[in-house]
Order: structure tokens, then sequence, then C-alpha cells
């Protein structure tokens, strides 16, 4: 199994479910704007938070809005990034990354959360030791333009640390601050991503018991219908 591991869900989200994660991006690329300004070729937090919610199909008049929104904005909604570490059912480790203007009603909820499910919210440091932040990107063999030496060669030499071929796609790993320069080195090409962003990968999974599978899922979905929520990571063995 590769190491590229995506939790956020199935693609065919009901009409509410892809409207929460509109939100979520539209919050994200609000306070990056807001942070960094409005031009992505000039902020970095900006234009991951924009290639996400294009990867999402959010329309471009709604990420117009949220960049005009954080440049525009001085007073108002102030938002924190918060993240949370803890245990889901049967052991498996999870980071959640927030994004929220009230500390208190996120932290209730992700504990509640995780309460009602079978996990247990820990303590700073009790799983992040198990991840490692890394850039990601997954190609489709079929629509790649070049052999799987050359692909190899290009995202080498733009600074990826590794390169797997899977049965049906190739993963490529990069440090966060390659991440940008590899993504661009492959889009010069014309070659389509299966997916790319800036996770958290483990060093090792967990299998969730099967008598517990129903309530990971739940755990899964509560986490992607809340608004504030913005990213969870775990270590579950697919």
């Amino acid at each position: 199994m590769g190491r590229i591991h995506n939790i956020e869900g199935k693609k065919n989200k009901m009409d509410s479910l892809r409207s929460s994660a509109f939100t979520k991006h539209a919050r994200n690329i609000t306070v990056a704007a807001r942070n960094g300004g409005g031009d992505p070729a000039y902020n970095a937090a900006l234009k991951l938070a924009i290639d996400k919610a294009k990867a999402d199909n959010m329309p471009n008049d709604n990420i117009n809005r949220a960049i005009k929104k954080g440049i525009g904005a001085t007073d108002g909604e102030k938002y924190e990034h918060i993240t949370y570490e803890g245990y889901g059912p049967g052991g498996v480790a999870m980071i959640i990354e927030c994004l929220t203007d009230n500390k208190n009603r996120t932290a209730g909820n992700v504990r509640h959360y995780l309460d009602k499910f079978g996990g247990n919210l820990g303590t700073d440091g009790c799983v992040s030791f198990m991840f490692e932040r890394k850039g990601a990107i997954a190609i489709d063999k079929d629509a790649c333009p070049l052999s799987e030496d050359e692909l190899m060669e290009l995202v080498i030499d733009a600074g990826a640390e590794d390169f797997a071929a899977e049965d049906s796609h190739y993963e490529i790993i990069a440090s966060p601050d390659d991440y940008m320069a590899v993504r661009e080195a492959i889009e010069e090409k014309n070659i389509p991503l299966i997916s790319g962003e800036i996770t958290m990968l483990p060093s090792n999974y967990t299998a969730v018991p099967e008598e517990k599978a129903k309530s990971m899922e739940k755990l899964l979905n509560a986490f992607e219908e809340d608004d504030d929520i913005q990213n969870v990571y775990s270590n579950i063995q697919e």
C-alpha cells in the first residue's frame, strides 16, 4: 500500500456535505488572503488553499469572493488555527486541524465526537510523533505522458524526496518547502494530478477492528460536517 492516505471521504457527497466543504475552503482562503495578500503567485498558503478548493470543484466565483473578503476585511471574524490529537475507535491515531473563531466551541465539539464514537482526546504530542508533514502528489499512470523513468527524473530534479510506482498510479513525496517546486515542474509538462496537497503521513498504520468500523465511519462523518474542522489525518490501515 502506498504512503499517500486520504480520509477526506468519498467523492459523491450529499449536497449538505458539499456545502460544508465549500464553507471550509472559503474560510481557509479568506484567512490565507488576509495574512499574506490576495495574489497566489506571491502567497503560497493562498495558492495551496485555492488548489485544494478547486480539487473539490469549488466554483471560481466562490473562491474570488473568499479572497476579496480576506483582503478587504480588517474587523469581524477572527479565526485561529488549532490542532488536536487523540485516538479513534480501535486506537487509531488522529490529528484534527481546525480553523475557528470560537476555541471553546471547537474543543467541546472535537471532544464530544471522539467520546461519542469510541475515541478519546489526547494531550499535545501524544500522536504527532507518528506523523511527518509532507507534500504528497498522486499521478494516474495512464494519464501521464512521460515514462516512469522520465517522471522520476523530473520530480527528483525538482526536489522530491521519494518516488514510487503503485499498481495504477505514481506517488511522489516532497518536503513542504519543496512541494510547490515539484508540483510546478509536473504542471509545466501538462501532467494531470489525481491529488496534490500538504498532508500528514503516518510512519505506521493501525487496522480498525471490524466491530468498530461503523463507529469510525460515523466519527469521520461528524468531523467532515463540522465547519471548524479543516483536516483530519489518521493512521488507518485500509
